[in-house]
């Protein structure tokens, strides 16, 4: 396995919070705190081009393809529903009381994370929110969903992890004490055996859905907070992103390390990463932070 960085994209002004990798596994979507969102075509990657923007921090993105409406979760708690082919009918619903830092999305309902604590599910045809839970005094922070196992994963800074109904809203379970500080990041195995979870504790966690979620394994697996978590498409491998500036990428089945991508010495990021990404073909990550970039790393198997 060989890992090498293939280009590095630049235009944002500001920390780069959101990435998404559209269905066509060509064009990626970031999301960015001068409240940009932009589009870049990974087989014409020199320019990118600014798709919407947005008075205020951008945290979360999720773009609505079928409806061609981008859905942008800002610093303050708004949630923006943006209309791409009609601009005028674009609105912002200001819903919750703080940040809005993860939205996923279930067939026809869309899901966002606040910094309120509250958990929170929209109609993605009418945009309005059809109800919420109260889940945590504290925000949460992440979100993840496997749709084989119809389960819906939540992350809170009260160190908890909730297993949710996605349709009934139900708590399945929950996973008190999950990390020693914040959970900022999860991630399901493709098969839905494996829940990962990442702390600001710097901690990687590997939790078995066979047994119940019984963790598995627990990694000091950098030195800050592992702020986001990726899962190879074919399930060989995932990567971590890492306010210690590193992204590395791991073995799934035994949880050993494979590889430390880093700045110097790979022309990694020299601040924050914020996000990492698969594309759906699983030949390039894309990683994303602090330093207003993303890179493209490209990956061939032996």
């Amino acid at each position: 396995m060989r890992i090498t960085k293939e280009t590095q994209l630049s235009g944002h002004n500001a920390a780069i919070f959101a990435l998404q990798v559209e269905s066509d596994g060509r064009h990626l979507l970031s999301g960015a705190g001068e409240g940009w969102v932009a589009r870049w075509d990974l087989q014409q990657p020199d320019t990118g081009k600014l798709l919407a923007r947005i008075d205020n921090r951008v945290f979360s993105l999720c773009h609505l393809e079928s409806q061609d409406t981008l859905v942008i979760g800002n610093m303050d708690g708004g949630v923006h529903w943006v209309n791409l082919s009609d601009p005028g009918k674009t609105r912002n619903v200001a819903h919750h009381q703080k940040g809005v830092f993860d939205l996923v999305l279930h067939r026809d309902s869309l899901f966002s994370a606040g910094g309120d604590g509250l958990l929170s599910r929209w109609n993605i045809h009418s945009g309005r929110a059809m109800e919420s839970l109260q889940l945590s005094s504290q925000p949460l922070r992440c979100l993840a969903f496997h749709p084989g196992r119809r389960e819906l994963a939540v992350g809170s800074s009260n160190r908890q992890i909730y297993l949710l109904d996605p349709d009934s809203l139900e708590i399945k379970k929950n996973i008190p004490q999950a990390h020693g500080h914040s959970v900022f990041s999860l991630c399901y195995s493709p098969d839905g055996r494996l829940l990962l979870s990442g702390g600001r504790d710097a901690h990687l966690k590997a939790w078995d859905l066979q047994q119940d979620g019984t963790l598995l394994t627990s990694l000091p697996a950098h030195l800050f907070t592992i702020n986001s978590i990726a899962f190879h498409p074919g399930g060989r491998m995932f990567a971590t992103g890492s306010r210690d500036k590193t992204v590395k990428i791991w073995d799934a089945e035994d949880f050993s390390l494979l590889k430390v991508l880093e700045g110097n010495r790979d022309g990694g990021h020299f601040n924050s990463v914020n996000k990492v990404c698969w594309t759906a073909q699983g030949d390039r990550l894309i990683s994303a932070g602090d330093d207003r970039t993303l890179i493209v790393w490209r990956l061939d198997l032996d």
